[in-house]
């Protein structure tokens, strides 16, 4: 069945929020017993304490469902009626078919149209931002956007460097044309000149799954911290002064923002480099740590559940990944 065309909105907002993580939690002692670290090294370089991981078997669309049925839960949409479903995730339960045929099939979203976007950490973002693109043409109702991660499965527990920096978890939203608020102005980017900055190496068609490259460890996730911070900073900054300026707001007239959940270093880098309030940037990497492709929309719910956003604020949500990829929303709430 084909998609109902329906008039052409004029705004794009969010009626609806997910999240799931897995329940076992890797506490930062519990990686002092597995590599050379302390819970205080981790905790002041980081601000992470604790991340979600999931158990063996438990896949990118096991979380995806489960945080994309709350989302939809609470938008009040039946999944049949779901016009179109978009995965954000770096980690899909395989390289085909996409994980969001996957969680069709779960939702039993029978009438979506489905597929994956790939973009690391920005994934949410530049998912939020494709289907806004696709909603305002007036062919799609609604939207379902998922980003979900089980990064566990790709980390080298043996390198304390990055071990120490990921969980896994998903987010989700609903978005549909609203009368009031909504997605009030965006902005994308991309640097593919310092893809090796931050990469899995094998996998792919470059390096397809091999005896060679399980021994040289390509399959799992390679970066180098320091030179991804400071691109991470700049381009964040530069990426959610460019969506204010658009939206012709000034810093003192937003009310949240949320930035990908990576190290608090870089949150406060953020603020400083773009000259923003740090009290209004929302934190909950302490708990969950770098989520990828899930870490925004998980703290959008978490700060919508919270109090800390309320109808009628401006939110400035902002990621930095892979790619590299950057992208940002400015939205009302």
């Amino acid at each position: 069945m084909s998609p109902r065309r329906v008039s052409h909105p004029t705004r794009i907002g969010i009626i609806g929020l997910g999240m799931y993580v897995p329940p076992k939690v890797l506490t930062n002692h519990d990686l002092e017993k597995m590599v050379d670290t302390t819970d205080e090294w981790i905790q002041t370089r980081t601000g992470i304490r604790e991340r979600h991981v999931a158990d063996p078997g438990m896949t990118t669309s096991d979380l995806a469902t489960k945080a994309a049925q709350q989302a939809l839960k609470q938008a009040k949409l039946d999944p049949k009626d779901l016009d179109l479903l978009i995965v954000a995730t770096a980690t899909p339960d395989m390289l085909f078919p996409s994980t969001s045929c996957l969680v069709q099939q779960r939702l039993g979203a029978t009438s979506a149209v489905c597929f994956d976007l790939s973009a690391a950490c920005s994934g949410s973002m530049f998912a939020m931002i494709t289907a806004q693109q696709y909603l305002l043409s007036g062919r799609y109702r609604n939207a379902l956007v998922v980003g979900a991660e089980v990064l566990s499965g790709f980390i080298d527990w043996t390198d304390r460097s990055t071990c120490v920096l990921f969980g896994d978890g998903a987010g989700a939203c609903v978005m549909a044309p609203v009368t009031r608020g909504g997605i009030l102005a965006t902005d994308m980017g991309s640097d593919g000149s310092a893809a090796d900055l931050l990469c899995m190496p094998g996998g792919g068609s470059k390096h397809p799954p091999s005896h060679r490259s399980v021994d040289q460890r390509l399959h799992f996730l390679r970066m180098s911290g320091g030179e991804i911070f400071k691109l991470a900073v700049r381009r964040m900054a530069d990426s959610a002064t460019q969506v204010m300026k658009k939206a012709k707001l000034k810093p003192e007239h937003i009310g949240c923002f949320i930035p990908h959940q990576a190290n608090i270093r870089i949150i406060e880098a953020l603020a400083k480099w773009a000259k923003l309030p740090l009290e209004k940037m929302y934190m909950n990497l302490q708990r969950y740590g770098n989520t990828s492709a899930a870490s925004n929309l998980i703290a959008l719910y978490e700060a919508v559940q919270e109090g800390v956003i309320t109808r009628g604020d401006h939110v400035v949500m902002v990621a930095f990944g892979a790619g590299l990829t950057w992208g940002s929303i400015l939205l009302q709430w």
